[in-house]
């Protein structure tokens, strides 16, 4: 239904006819062959905006700008007006898509608007191998894959079924181009900056949105240059630029920013090297991060079949770059020559040291030195690249008869890659060193890991080459330390068995005594010959549409639940909130909802709500998952506490740190409190994902305008939101705080609502708007 759908009215119209007539017809994917790639109309724009803004525009606001709903009238400045835009696309992971579909099933709209696909990559739990742990997931996800296989049918939303491989390597391969703009529903989306595209992640109501033909809001991005000299070499791999970036910007430096590469050194990295760069630039709280199109990206483009689209994006080379002269609002500067092997942790994405540094750093901290288990793979690091110098590393290792002293394990990206490794024998070799291929799909580094090689609670050392290392992420473990480094150094250490090995200077003991060093790995960026791509996995929608087909949703269903419309606002002030939780230092969307275990209840709202703040540490005792019920006197956990609050008819406010709901882009992080009766979140600072969600949701996300003023609050406090008869962009509401002991505190609290979102405050969520202007 997608091309007569997509035409729908007005602004729509002309911006997707515009598409249809270019002058060279070159499909944006094989899997949608009359949706087109549209650089006539991105370039009409961009010159539009850059006549209006009288000035050059980096590669991201050409792209950004180049998608505006309205070119000529959008008022445009960086880092603080909302812009309205048309994205190309929409991809789903999975634990996502369950919720997103059920939001737009709740639409009342018959199919998506944009080309959209559904990738099944979160809910295969790793235990015994690739295949073994694939049939177990199909076995046991049954109910949501027939539910995201039939919707997505119905909707006309592609579906990639469980084993395919990795939502954001499976766009790289098959819809990333360079300057598409596309959203989808994880966090590291971005990875698709590698191939000249703005990919940027959301959560499921942003999707809805877009698939529904709604212009999408974004603040409009800072851009942050990072100028890259010289050339990687050696040990150093393209993980080690975002590792020192990283470390440089800290969690929070990108927030409200797009990371925009550029520079010489760009040329020496491969285009899946560059996607690992963009793809954990979401550490770093970025919008998404992007390179400019090169001959890398056009070699890669040709080698996953898609030759035309290099060849037109080499008509439009010029637009695909940013303009000679272009600002940035801040530049950071890299040296490749100099830059060393990096691994960053523990518990934070963001603690970056040299390889040469960690052994002694290490020591001093007490943290472990045994490394365990050896981890590469995920959506950050499995290209073909990457599983080559791993296999480099290994195969030297073998040759001098040694093997991992640690556990090993592999996660292919994709089926593609599974199997081209297969067939070339890198598989044999990392399975020879000790190695077991797990399936192609998220795994360990979404906690989807059945481990048992430590009990909870036993410290040890980790390493990984994926993105996010937060405590107990992947193993469930608060005790285990988690280290993020490139393939190929987390093969090294696994091998060594020890965090204090550097392969650049150290030696390894052969089966004979001899001592060795090991080179630095060398490996093709692209396979010789053409990618084997395995199984076919992909389900098109029915070209004669869905509208006869049904998605069922059992009312018994532990997994699935249709969702119920969130109540209006009142048309009052929020009177006498009771503060549920002070929450003390980091608290990521990690800990407002767990992954893990809990993934299998994404589709179900109420069920999933009892993992609601679970891992955020309660200021009062420094307990996890232990408040106190200011109605009973009694502790207990924080969503029984939240359920009686709400069965009693007591709205509630949580107060938080820093860069509150860093992480993830789950929406349930958003969704559950709503659920359980809370009105308002308030907190030194967001993660922007978070606070766009919560305000989908009908949430207040609110900042204190003095962050000092957070001390001031108490567990037991009442707090009301004074303001909200007048609410309107840009201007502070108040809060007034009652103590226990009779006494109050009045403050300033900051919000960056626009008229939009405040309509879908009033309405009681974006879905409850949507339908109103129906």
């Amino acid at each position: 239904c997608l091309p007569s759908l997509a035409l729908g009215q007005g602004a729509r119209r002309l911006h997707v006819s515009a598409a249809f007539n270019a002058k060279a017809k070159v499909s944006m994917s094989r899997f949608e062959p009359s949706n087109y790639v549209s650089y006539e109309k991105l370039n009409e724009n961009v010159n539009i905006v850059r006549k209006r803004l009288n000035r050059p525009l980096t590669l991201s606001e050409k792209i950004v700008y180049g998608h505006l709903d309205d070119p000529v009238g959008q008022d445009i400045a960086r880092g603080h007006t909302y812009l309205r835009l048309r994205p190309d696309r929409v991809a789903m992971q999975d634990a996502t898509a369950q919720m997103a579909m059920l939001q737009f099933i709740s639409s009342g709209l018959p199919c998506v608007a944009v080309p959209s696909t559904i990738h099944c990559d979160h809910l295969i739990e790793a235990q015994i191998g690739g295949a073994k742990d694939l049939a177990r997931a199909k076995d046991i996800n049954a109910e949501v894959y027939n539910f995201l296989a039939s919707a997505g049918a119905k909707y006309g939303v592609g579906f990639w079924k469980p084993g395919s491989g990795i939502i954001h390597q499976i766009i790289l391969e098959n819809y990333a181009y360079p300057g598409v703009l596309l959203i989808g529903t994880d966090s590291h989306t971005p990875n698709g900056g590698g191939l000249g595209s703005i990919c940027i992640g959301v959560g499921g109501a942003d999707a809805v949105d877009v698939m529904a033909g709604i212009p999408w809001e974004l603040k409009c991005p800072k851009v942050i240059g990072v100028k890259l000299t010289g050339k990687l070499s050696g040990w150093t791999s393209p993980k080690d630029v975002i590792l020192k970036v990283a470390g440089i910007l800290t969690v929070k430096g990108g927030t409200g920013a797009i990371v925009e590469y550029h520079g010489p050194g760009v040329d020496s990295i491969s285009c899946t090297g560059m996607a690992t760069i963009c793809n954990m630039g979401a550490e770093i709280g970025a919008t998404t991060s992007v390179f400019p199109y090169n001959h890398r990206m056009k070699t890669y483009l040709e080698k996953t079949g898609r030759g035309d689209i290099a060849a037109l994006a080499d008509d439009y080379a010029d637009l695909l770059v940013p303009d000679p002269g272009c600002e940035y609002d801040s530049i950071v500067e890299i040296n490749l020559d100099e830059l060393k092997p990096h691994i960053n942790g523990p518990f934070t994405p963001d603690l970056a040291h040299p390889m040469a540094d960690i052994g002694a750093t290490a020591a001093k901290n007490g943290w472990p030195l045994e490394v365990k288990v050896g981890l590469i793979g995920s959506c950050t690091n499995s290209s073909y690249e990457d599983m080559g110098r791993s296999a480099s590393v290994a195969k030297q290792a073998l040759d001098k008869g040694l093997k991992c002293k640690a556990a090993f394990t592999i996660t292919p990206g994709s089926e593609q890659i599974r199997a081209t490794i297969e067939r070339d024998g890198y598989s044999k070799i990392l399975g020879d060193v000790g190695g077991m291929v797990l399936a192609n799909a998220c795994g360990p580094c979404i906690g989807q890991w059945d481990r048992r090689d430590v009990k909870k609670g036993e410290k040890n050392t980790i390493v990984t080459s994926y993105n996010r290392n937060f405590t107990a992420r992947n193993d469930a473990n608060p005790a285990t330390h988690a280290f993020v480094a490139s393939p190929e150094i987390v093969t090294a250490l696994a091998i060594a068995g020890t965090l204090d090995f550097n392969p650049e200077v150290d030696y390894l003991t052969a089966a004979n005594g001899e001592k060795f060093k090991l080179e630095p790995p060398s490996a093709d960026e692209l396979p010789k010959l053409d990618f084997d791509p395995g199984q076919d996995t992909y389900q098109h929608p029915p070209a004669e549409g869905g509208s006869k087909l049904r998605v069922d949703v059992s009312p018994t269903s532990t997994r699935l639940q249709l969702l119920e419309p969130f109540d209006k606002w009142a048309g009052g002030d929020l009177e006498d909130l009771q503060v549920l939780i002070k929450v003390k230092g980091k608290c990521t969307t990690d800990h407002i909802s767990a992954a893990g275990p809990w993934l299998k209840f994404r589709g179900h709202l109420d069920n999933i709500s009892n993992n609601m703040l679970i891992g955020a540490v309660n200021i009062e005792n420094d307990g996890v998952n232990k408040i106190k019920n200011q109605l009973t006197g009694e502790y207990g956990g924080v969503p029984d506490v939240a359920r009686h609050y709400k069965a009693n008819g007591l709205s509630w406010v949580v107060v938080g740190d820093d860069n509150y709901g860093e992480g993830s882009s789950r929406e349930h992080a958003a969704l559950e409190p709503r659920h359980l009766g809370g009105r308002c979140i308030i907190v030194k600072s967001f993660a922007r994902i978070h606070e766009t969600n919560l305000k989908k949701q009908g949430m207040l996300p609110m900042t204190f305008q003095n962050p000092a003023d957070y001390d001031k609050i108490r567990p037991d406090d009442k707090i009301s939101i004074k303001g909200l008869a007048t609410f309107t962009p840009g201007k502070p509401l108040s809060a007034v705080v009652k103590h226990s002991d009779g006494s109050k505190d009045d403050f300033q609290l900051n919000h960056t609502f626009n008229e939009t979102q405040i309509e879908w405050f009033q309405a009681g969520s974006a879905l409850n708007r949507m339908k109103e202007l129906q």
